[in-house]
């Protein structure tokens, strides 16, 4: 295929990009997208000054790097423009499994706390929402639930197959607005959460009732009980854990418990989102930004070039699958394949062979 130069190629992702944000964004900003994505492929770190040396530009990195940081500080960009581009490209767009998490760390003493939704697919989450928590702990019933309404007047109540999330998102409120609404989820619980049992009329621990099972069995309880005052049912079964002894998997779920181990299972997909954003591929944990405003943009902006990277290597994963290694896992990640033929592409046109790396953000 002709091969492009490197401003064709930025060209290229800017008229992708414009399509989407169908003029809601000035051309000067989604030019600035397009270089700050394609930068962010090649040298895989959100270091604004590395970043200003990538651009495809005539000016000099001095000038890059202050366009860069007018953007971050001044330019109010809409994440629910961000989140309707990458649903668009989602591979599926019903039956959707959300996967709520957080993840954090520390900058100086800067608490960064992101509470993310991602659709799960194929051993990754999408990242798709997300809020900036201004605090250093967990999230509140009142914060989760406004997520959900979000997707929900984003993208409606219909696509959602179940959410699932760990432990530490349990609450009367938060499940309470889930039943009331009647979304399925499978949200794992505490070994000694108690719960009620309504046709025993007492209050046990959650692990008791699977405790008698043989390791690994995983089982339904078949009566409702009430977990933080809200009717729901319990699935789970004892595990073998040597560094903790006795653990338990117990899953409290809205209805349908037998879809709970199932469902579950998908939970860990967002941590694989965090891990790419982060050590395995955008190093976002480097930034120097303390304002939580401005982190929330560099958030977006990377969260553009995650899903071009994931889509890429779903792709490539067709062609030529990844090897599996002798413990049974994938020599690579999926996303890591599609990042590295990305900056091949990105930073050598001739390496770009018969793929059309940009067709993999458009819709058409």
């Amino acid at each position: 295929m002709k091969k492009t130069n490197a401003i064709t190629k930025n060209s290229e992702l800017t008229s992708v990009l414009n399509s989407h944000f169908q003029k809601k964004i000035n051309l000067a900003r989604v030019k600035l997208i397009s270089h700050f994505v394609i930068a962010l492929c090649r040298v895989q770190t959100v270091t604004f000054e590395k970043l200003s040396n990538a651009f495809d530009t005539k000016a000099d990195p001095g000038s890059s790097l202050r366009r860069i940081q007018r953007f971050i500080a001044g330019y109010s960009l809409d994440p629910d423009l961000i989140a309707r581009l990458i649903f668009n490209l989602l591979p599926v767009q019903e039956k959707l499994i959300l996967s709520i998490d957080r993840t954090n760390w520390k900058f100086g003493q800067t608490n960064i706390n992101i509470f993310m939704l991602g659709i799960v697919y194929k051993g990754v989450a999408f990242p798709l929402l997300f809020t900036m928590l201004d605090k250093r702990g967990n999230s509140n019933s009142r914060e989760r639930i406004d997520l959900i309404n979000r997707f929900i007047r984003l993208f409606g109540k219909e696509v959602i197959e179940s959410v699932v999330a760990d432990r530490e998102f349990v609450g009367e409120k938060w499940l309470g607005f889930l039943n009331q609404n009647k979304i399925r989820y499978y949200i794992r619980i505490r070994n000694n959460f108690k719960v009620f049992l309504p046709h025993k009329n007492k209050e046990i621990k959650a692990s008791h009732l699977f405790n008698r099972f043989k390791t690994n069995e995983f089982v339904h309880y078949t009566k409702i009980v009430r977990v933080n005052g809200q009717l729901c049912y319990l699935s789970g079964c004892k595990l073998a854990n040597r560094q903790a002894g006795q653990d338990f998997l117990i899953i409290v779920s809205f209805n349908k418990p037998e879809k709970a181990q199932q469902d579950y299972k998908q939970r860990w997909q967002i941590e694989m989102c965090f891990k790419a954003m982060k050590s395995s591929g955008f190093d976002i944990e480097r930034t120097h930004l303390q304002d939580v405003q401005r982190i929330e943009k560099l958030i977006l902006l990377v969260m553009i070039a995650f899903v071009w990277c994931y889509k890429v290597g779903i792709h490539l994963h067709l062609i030529k699958p990844i090897i599996i290694k002798k413990h049974g896992r994938k020599a690579k990640s999926i996303f890591k394949y599609g990042l590295s033929f990305l900056a091949n592409v990105l930073l050598n046109s001739e390496n770009q062979k018969d793929i059309d790396v940009f067709c993999f953000l458009s819709c058409t």
